[in-house]
């Protein structure tokens, strides 16, 4: 009986050796490529590496397709996993329908959370005007692991580049409610030394969802018209050079239309500014050297709402021409209900 309880210990001692052993294994593989505080570290500390790019809806996705086309070239790195993240909470409720501020940076840190949990990025890319304003003040900005950049910063960078080269020239930013309400591009320039009355703000209330169902639809159509309409309005009469910043990351898909809007109301000297680009620049600057003969790239789309078949194929037609891998990864989208939750009060939510 002794003899059977020693053999019996025995094992359990040798069973728990070989547990330890494995954990410590997994301990050492996993401490092989630390998570990185900066994307530059990132790159330098490991071959492979993920960036999160995020939008309160798919407007994002044009960052995708630059970051997914401009990539492979670049050789930063062995490769890039790129998960394109919809961040938006509910297919009838956007962020511009949330009445409280509050509300909307609660949103917005719940789905924060998620891309840290699911995906430990090394870079996160917020490209959406509306979730740059308010970033600052959620949780994620202040105890985020992973290093995150919002599109705000460079967009107002480059309308105050433009509006240097042209000493003569007003700026129209057209963007989401949100983003106008808050002046934050306004301030940005009037930091840079921009006089305030060459800025001028334009909301743009619900033209992102029809951009989305169609960006050469009627609807959409409709809406650029009335909102350029307004906005030259807001100008001084006469032929002075216009600045048109497109300062929501669908408006760039709608780009025939800005300047046939424009047009029509004979205001020919007219430059459209779209930032987009400027996040794919940026990732690569931030990436550094070429290390490799090119970087493999991978794109996944995943969304906590639906995304219809015409949302699809509309956009889909739009990114195929800079990124096949993106309209496809678009058309292959992964449905995640469960992505993150958050509770609203019905009635804070504009109706």
């Amino acid at each position: 009986m002794r003899k059977r309880t020693r053999d019996a210990v025995a094992r359990g001692l040798a069973v728990l050796a070989a547990v330890a052993s494995l954990a410590l294994g997994a301990a050492a593989c996993s401490s092989r490529f630390p998570r990185a505080t900066t994307f530059a570290a990132a790159v330098r500390q490991r071959p492979d590496v993920t960036i999160v790019v995020t939008d309160s809806g798919l407007g994002g996705l044009s960052v995708v397709a630059e970051l997914a086309a401009r990539l492979p070239a670049s050789g930063i790195t062995r490769s890039v996993r790129i998960v394109f993240v919809n961040a938006l909470l509910d297919d009838a409720i956007g962020y511009n329908d949330l009445k409280v501020e509050a509300d909307k940076i609660r949103v917005f840190d719940a789905a924060l959370e998620a891309m840290e949990v699911r995906y430990s990025p090394d870079l996160i890319l917020v490209a959406c005007n509306t979730l740059s304003v308010f970033y600052d003040k959620t949780l994620h900005a202040r105890t985020g692991h992973t290093e995150t950049v919002g599109i705000v910063g460079l967009g107002a960078d480059l309308i105050a580049r433009e509006l240097a080269s042209r000493p003569d020239a007003r700026a129209v930013i057209f963007a989401t409610k949100t983003t106008i309400e808050s002046g934050a591009h306004r301030q940005l320039l009037l930091e840079k030394g921009i006089a305030p009355d060459r800025v001028v703000g334009e909301p743009c209330h619900r033209l992102a969802g029809a951009i989305e169902r169609g960006a050469a639809s009627e609807e959409t159509k409709g809406y650029v018209d009335r909102f350029v309409g307004e906005a030259v309005g807001l100008l001084p009469p006469g032929p002075a050079p216009i600045v048109a910043s497109l300062n929501c990351t669908h408006y760039g898909y709608a780009l025939p239309l800005w300047k046939e809007a424009f047009a029509r109301l004979g205001r020919t000297d007219v430059t459209l500014l779209d930032p987009n680009p400027l996040m794919a620049e940026l990732t690569l600057k931030r990436g550094g050297e070429k290390h490799y003969p090119s970087t493999k790239v991978t794109v996944e789309v995943v969304s906590k709402v639906p995304i219809g078949p015409e949302v699809q194929a509309s956009l889909g037609t739009l990114l195929r021409t800079v990124s096949p891998a993106t309209a496809g990864a678009l058309k292959a989208y992964r449905y995640a209900p469960g992505l993150f939750s958050v509770k609203v009060d019905p009635s804070a939510v504009i109706r």
